[in-house]
C-alpha cells in the first residue's frame, strides 16, 4: 500500500540498478540500497538489481514502470545503461546517453563548458602515444603545481595533487598504465564547493572542508571528519554566481533531472568549474541529498520527485521492438553484443 507521505496515489514497480563494474562499484551499491530503501518505505514495489556488461539479467522479469539508475562511473554513468533502457522503451531517471557520455569524459565536458562561456581551468590530456614534443608542450603549458586525474573516472579515485616533476611523472605513469589517458589541470587553491541541480532548480551550494589535502575518496565515503557547511559567509552575489554556473553546466551538457557540479572558489573570488556528475551519490555522505534537505526536500521526496520526472517524460517505444524478428534477435543476443550495439547507436 502506498504510504501517506508519497507524492503518488498508487504504488509503482521500480527497478533500481546499482553496482556495476567500475571503480565506484561499492559506492554505487550503497547509493542503490539507500534509494531502494526510501522508495520501499514510500510503498513502492522495488527490485534491487546489480548489473554489468556481461550480465544484463537485471532487465529480466516483469516490466517496471520506471528504472532508477543509481550507478557511478563506467557503464552506469557514461550512457551505456541509459541506452539499454532506451532499447527496451523503459523510462529512467537521469540524463540521456549523449549527455551522460559527455559529462563522464572530463575533457569533453570542459570543452563544452568553454563553449558555453563557463570558467574552467585549462587542461591537457596525455596518452601513451604522445610524442615527446607533444608531452613536453602539455606539461609546460599546465605547469606545476597541478592536478592529475582519470579522464573518465569519478569519486576522486586515482586523483593526485602534485607539486614536483617527480611526483607528476609517477602520477602520469599510474594513470596511463591503468586508464590509458591522463588529464592534467593547473592546481587552483581555494574553497571547495559543490552545487546540485534538481530538475531546473539550482540547490544551495555546500562548502566541503576535508581534513586532508583535498576531497578524496576517503573524505567522501569513509571518514566522518569532513565538514559540510551551508553557513559559509559567502555574499548573495557569489552564491548566485555559483548556482548560475551549475545550471549553465547542467544545460550546456544537456543534463536532465539531476546533476552536481564541483567548484573551487579562489582567493580573488573567481569560481572555477571542475566537473559535473550526472548521477550524484545517494549515500549518507552524499551532497545532493544534503542540499535538497536544506530546502525542505527529504530523501524520500527527492527520490520520488526524480521518479516522477522520468515518468512524466516517458520513453518512446524503440522502432526495433515493433519488429518481432528484431526483438527475438535482441533477446537471444549475447550481452556483450548488445552493449556493442548500444555503443554504436
Amino acid at each position: 500500500m502506498i504510504a501517506s507521505k508519497s507524492i503518488f496515489d498508487k504504488a509503482l514497480d521500480i527497478l533500481v540498478l546499482m553496482g556495476g563494474p567500475s571503480t565506484e562499484r561499492e559506492v554505487s551499491l550503497v547509493s542503490g540500497r539507500a534509494v531502494a530503501d526510501v522508495l520501499e518505505a514510500c510503498g513502492h514495489r522495488v527490485r534491487r538489481k546489480d548489473i554489468s556488461p556481461e550480465d544484463l539479467s537485471a532487465f529480466e522479469g516483469p516490466r517496471p514502470d520506471v528504472v532508477f539508475i543509481a550507478m557511478h562511473g563506467a557503464f552506469g554513468e557514461d550512457g551505456q545503461v541509459q541506452r539499454l533502457c532506451e532499447q527496451r522503451g523503459l523510462p529512467y531517471v537521469g540524463s540521456a546517453p549523449k549527455a551522460s557520455a559527455t559529462a563522464m569524459d572530463k575533457a569533453a565536458a570542459k570543452a563544452a563548458y568553454r563553449s558555453g562561456g563557463l570558467n574552467t581551468p585549462d587542461w591537457a590530456v596525455l596518452t601513451g602515444g604522445d610524442t615527446p614534443a607533444r608531452r613536453k608542450e602539455a606539461l609546460a603549458r599546465i605547469g606545476l603545481p597541478c592536478a592529475l586525474k582519470p579522464v573518465d573516472g569519478g569519486s576522486s579515485v586515482d586523483v593526485s595533487l602534485v607539486t614536483t616533476a617527480t611526483a607528476r611523472k609517477a602520477a602520469i605513469e599510474l594513470l596511463l598504465g591503468k586508464y590509458g589517458k591522463a588529464l592534467l589541470e593547473p592546481l587552483i587553491r581555494g574553497r571547495e564547493l559543490t552545487v546540485g541541480v534538481l530538475g531546473e532548480q539550482a540547490l544551495p551550494p555546500v562548502e566541503i572542508r576535508p581534513k586532508g589535502d583535498f576531497y578524496d575518496y576517503a573524505a567522501k565515503y569513509i571518514n566522518d571528519d569532513t565538514e559540510y557547511l551551508f553557513e559559509y559567509g559567502l555574499d548573495a552575489a557569489t552564491v548566485q554566481r555559483l548556482q548560475a554556473a551549475a545550471l549553465g553546466a547542467h544545460r550546456v551538457l544537456g543534463c536532465r533531472d539531476l546533476s552536481r557540479s564541483d567548484f573551487i572558489l579562489d582567493g580573488a573570488g573567481a569560481a572555477w568549474l571542475l566537473e559535473t556528475n550526472t548521477i550524484p551519490g545517494f549515500t549518507s555522505h552524499s551532497l545532493l541529498p544534503k542540499s535538497a534537505a536544506r530546502i525542505g526536500i527529504p530523501m524520500p521526496r527527492l527520490c520520488e520527485m526524480l521518479v516522477k520526472m522520468a515518468l512524466d517524460r516517458g520513453c518512446a517505444q524503440p522502432v526495433w521492438l515493433a519488429c518481432p524478428k528484431a526483438a527475438q534477435a535482441m533477446q537471444k543476443a549475447e550481452p556483450a553484443a548488445e552493449i556493442k550495439l548500444a555503443a554504436t547507436r
